[in-house]
This record gives structure tokens, C-alpha cells and sequence, in this order.
């Protein structure tokens, strides 16, 4: 009797779509080949539930009779080109203001993708914090769910409290100082 091993290895690629309503996209590797099917559960696992297109991305795949597909997210880096885009809201802001901005853990109020903004809650604090979508995809996030746990990178802005970075919630915890 022969045992089946899958055997997985690791990807460098770029995220070519994700469409959370759908629950999958798909990954371009850097090094070729077929496209790889990333489904939402494997996102929801590294602590994230959409990604930017464009973003770079480090997966392990696997082959299977549907194609080969990611088992498991490693890093994303948001998309080339999105740190060019400063918001006007940014402006008047001193770069290292925001550069030392610590994470929050947070919770989203709710986010509106086609009127590009939303709002999320600093655990512990009930002023509400604006959140742009520019800022979402600059973090390398393409949608976030009302009630997803999440990091901010919050500052004092023109709109009030502002979010200048978003990050899944594990980042909060590999962040803190031992």
C-alpha cells in the first residue's frame, strides 16, 4: 500500500485579482507558470479577509487535479507604486508622525469599497476612526468586513482620527515589544 504525499513549495508572486464577495482570486508567480488559485479561507488563515491586486505576495502551493493552488500566506507587501499616492489629508502632516504611529488593535465599524472610506473602533476608545480606501490599499487590503479585527496605524488628522496604515490583528501581536 503506497501513502500520497502532497508536497507543497514555497511561492514569490503577485496577487493578479481577489474578490472577497466570491471568496478566491488569483496569484501570477514571479517565476512563471500557470495561475494559483488563492481561496478566502486561506487569506482568513494569515489573519486577512481581501488583498490588493497588485500586491506581492509569498504563498506555499500545492499541485492538485484542479490546478495548483495556495495552502498557506506567508507575507504581503501592498502594491508597487501605492506609497506614491499620498492623500491630500496627509499633506500638512509630518511624515514622522505617522512613520511612529504604534498599531491599535481595532475593530471595523463598518467599510463602504464603492464610496472608497469607512470606520473602524481603537479597542477602548469610542471615537470612531476614518479609514480611506487609498490607506487600505497602500496596506496592501482590498475590502475589510464590518466587525473584522485589525490593526491601525492611527494619527490626529484633518477628518479627526485617521488610520494611516491597516494590518490584520496579527501584526499587532508580532509588533508589541517582549
Amino acid at each position: 500500500m503506497t501513502q500520497d504525499v502532497t508536497t507543497t513549495r514555497r511561492v514569490l508572486g503577485s496577487v493578479k485579482w481577489f474578490d472577497p464577495v466570491k471568496g478566491f482570486g488569483f496569484v501570477v508567480a514571479d517565476e512563471g507558470g500557470p495561475d494559483i488559485l488563492l481561496h478566502a479561507n486561506v487569506l482568513r488563515n494569515f489573519g486577512q479577509s481581501s488583498v490588493a491586486d497588485g500586491a506581492k505576495i509569498e504563498i506555499d502551493v500545492q499541485d492538485t487535479a484542479r490546478g495548483v493552488q495556495a495552502v498557506e500566506v506567508f507575507g504581503i507587501q501592498p502594491p508597487a507604486g501605492s506609497e506614491a499616492a499620498m492623500l491630500a489629508d496627509f499633506e500638512d502632516i509630518d511624515p514622522e508622525i505617522m512613520r511612529s504611529a504604534i498599531l491599535e488593535p481595532s475593530r471595523v465599524k463598518w467599510f463602504d469599497k464603492a464610496k472608497g472610506f469607512g470606520f473602524g473602533n481603537v479597542f477602548g476608545r469610542s471615537e470612531d476612526v476614518f479609514i480611506h480606501i487609498e490607506v487600505l490599499r497602500r496596506s496592501g487590503l482590498a475590502d475589510l468586513q464590518p466587525g473584522e479585527a485589525v490593526c491601525l496605524k492611527v494619527i490626529d488628522g484633518k477628518r479627526g482620527r485617521m488610520a494611516t496604515e491597516v494590518c490584520a490583528w496579527e501584526a499587532a501581536v508580532k509588533a508589541k515589544p517582549e
